[in-house]
């Protein structure tokens, strides 16, 4: 949806403290990783967390699941560690064994176009969809990652968000864990897709293309957790509508509200428990919860019926308002 929608508004987080792990519990490392992508011909960075003793059990044949984070324009990867305290979130889980050690990786989306929104697509901007998948296969070759579907997944806030979805969907194969922290899900004719045809638009847009996929997810397996802050500029009805759309076509997915708006103090509160939730659908085959539960709303949803397929019993708005924040 672009820049001119989804401001990131920083200086709502200008007054957090630095992140910093707590003494006794040992830190992952951090680097910054340069590379040379085939889709854009030129060299590139992420940025990678490797877990607390990555090294030494790396040597000794282990190896880790990876999820990919996307930012958003005009945002950073550092952005996660300094504003979203990412590192210090999985050095303290996984000191308390509330989360396994995992890899997290954090393309650098800049483009120098269109105020650096790029969509994570191919569009104007370039192939950032393809980048994407470069720093995959790149991350792959150079660490010790748990190559299978199942053990990779890919989130983003807001069009870090959308990006997510739309690159995990049109590559099933690559990814069966998605998160989507306040993102979208459809294309609109601003910044690189301001003169995209209808038809691009479409093929950009998961609402629309989902159906599509139905065989595919139906045979693979995939697990989606949406989440949007109360106070956030998307109307409320999008991500129900879209909860259902993706419950329909066979995926487990998870849905919620929060407290806050499109800013970093809601995603910084809700790192821990987006941790926690990749954590727990990597332990697992995605077969397994395919069609079990029906989406589900979590948090402090706008509406009483939010979150249940069938929304006007009554028993079940009363369980779905009192809800608790669970994976």
């Amino acid at each position: 949806m672009g820049v001119a929608i989804y401001v990131h508004r920083y200086w709502l987080y200008r007054g957090f403290p630095p992140p910093v792990t707590p003494k006794g519990v040992a830190r992952g490392t951090l680097r910054d990783v340069g590379f040379f992508s085939p889709a854009l011909h030129q060299h590139r960075h992420y940025l990678v967390y490797l877990p607390p003793g990555y090294a030494a059990q790396a040597a000794a044949g282990r190896r880790f699941p990876v999820m990919y984070l996307l930012h958003a324009p005009p945002g950073r990867p550092d952005g996660f560690v300094q504003a979203g305290a990412l590192a210090v979130d999985s050095d303290v889980l996984v000191h308390r064994h509330a989360i396994r050690p995992m890899i997290f990786v954090i393309p650098y989306g800049h483009s120098g176009n269109f105020g650096n929104d790029t969509e994570w697509a191919n569009d104007a901007a370039g192939p950032y969809e393809s980048f994407v998948l470069d720093v995959v296969r790149n991350v792959d070759r150079r660490f010790a990652t748990l190559r299978g579907r199942r053990y990779r997944g890919i989130a983003g806030l807001s069009e870090g968000g959308y990006g997510a979805l739309n690159i995990g969907l049109r590559h099933l194969r690559s990814f069966s864990v998605l998160e989507s922290w306040s993102g979208y899900y459809a294309q609109t004719r601003t910044g690189p897709f301001a003169h995209a045809t209808q038809a691009q638009l479409n093929a950009a847009s998961p609402n629309w293309y989902l159906p599509r996929l139905i065989p595919q997810i139906h045979r693979l397996g995939l697990r989606v957790y949406l989440y949007q802050g109360v106070k956030d500029e998307i109307e409320p009805w999008r991500i129900r509508r879209f909860a259902h759309q993706l419950f329909e076509a066979g995926v487990y997915v998870r849905w919620g509200y929060f407290p806050g708006g499109h800013d970093w103090g809601l995603w910084r509160r809700q790192t821990p428990h987006m941790l926690r939730v990749a954590s727990k659908w990597f332990s697992t085959p995605p077969l397994r919860d395919r069609l079990a539960h029906a989406p589900k709303g979590i948090g402090r949803p706008q509406h009483p019926r939010a979150g249940h397929p069938n929304p006007r019993s009554p028993r079940h708005r009363r369980r779905h308002r009192h809800a608790g924040v669970r994976a």
